[in-house]
């Protein structure tokens, strides 16, 4: 695991974006594709932008497929919607042709979806255990990533799938990757800003373990790597 640490989220935000693209040139060369599972929420907005500009012509964009770490159980044209944030920020600016994209079909309902988008895992990666290029994942306050909430019963399903629950603390369905299927990719970027992160930073990278309270504990690859500015990490000892 490597942390890296900014003044500023900016600072992040252009790590991170570097990061991707070296990722991106990385596997595209090895498999003449790049394969990146993207976070929901708001913080990987600022990233989308930056990529969708700055890295415009620098990544071979017509060799990248997307697909979501978890998606929240609403229409994809609902304002809440993972995939209508990022098409909104990083697929229509990029042009990025349609049958590149793997949104979550939430209008078959939680469950089935899951189950539709685990076929669709298997169907791309020819059978084999998916294994991503690279997935983004964010921080709750709460200690979860992607949809894996603290002591929900997802946290201990050790299938390399996509999974649907109810989760009561935000009286949602979601519909998320399991922590093996996260686990299995070549490379995993944290993105984590703001003071508000620093109890959860702490909790995950330094709190004895407890998967039930601290989800994100679950996280381990091949490459992991945390993208956090000062405020996210100023509750670490060890920096």
């Amino acid at each position: 695991m490597k942390l890296n640490i900014f003044k500023t989220d900016t600072e992040v935000l252009a790590s991170l974006a570097q990061y991707f693209a070296d990722c991106a040139k990385e596997a595209i060369e090895a498999r003449d594709r790049f394969t990146v599972a993207l976070s929901g929420g708001s913080s990987p907005k600022k990233l989308h932008q930056l990529l969708a500009s700055d890295y415009r012509d620098t990544i071979d964009w017509d060799k990248v497929y997307f697909f979501f770490g978890d998606e929240r159980d609403v229409p994809l044209t609902d304002a809440q919607s993972n995939y209508l944030m990022a098409k909104q920020t990083l697929f229509d600016p990029l042009e990025i042709e349609p049958s590149h994209v793997f949104a979550v079909q939430t209008h078959l309902g939680a469950e089935e979806a899951a189950i539709d988008y685990t076929r669709n895992l298997i169907h791309f990666f020819d059978g084999h255990n998916a294994c991503f290029d690279l997935v983004i994942l964010g921080l709750g306050d709460n200690s979860h990533t992607a949809s894996l909430f603290p002591h929900t019963s997802v946290l201990t399903d050790d299938s390399a799938s996509v999974q649907a629950l109810y989760i009561d603390e935000v009286k949602m369905n979601r519909i998320t990757f399991t922590a093996p299927l996260i686990n299995n990719a070549h490379h995993i970027a944290f993105l984590v800003y703001g003071a508000g992160k620093a109890a959860a930073v702490k909790h995950i990278l330094e709190d004895p373990k407890d998967i039930q309270e601290y989800p994100a504990q679950l996280i381990k690859g091949k490459d992991l790597q945390w993208f956090l500015d000062q405020p996210a990490a100023a509750k670490l000892e060890k920096k």
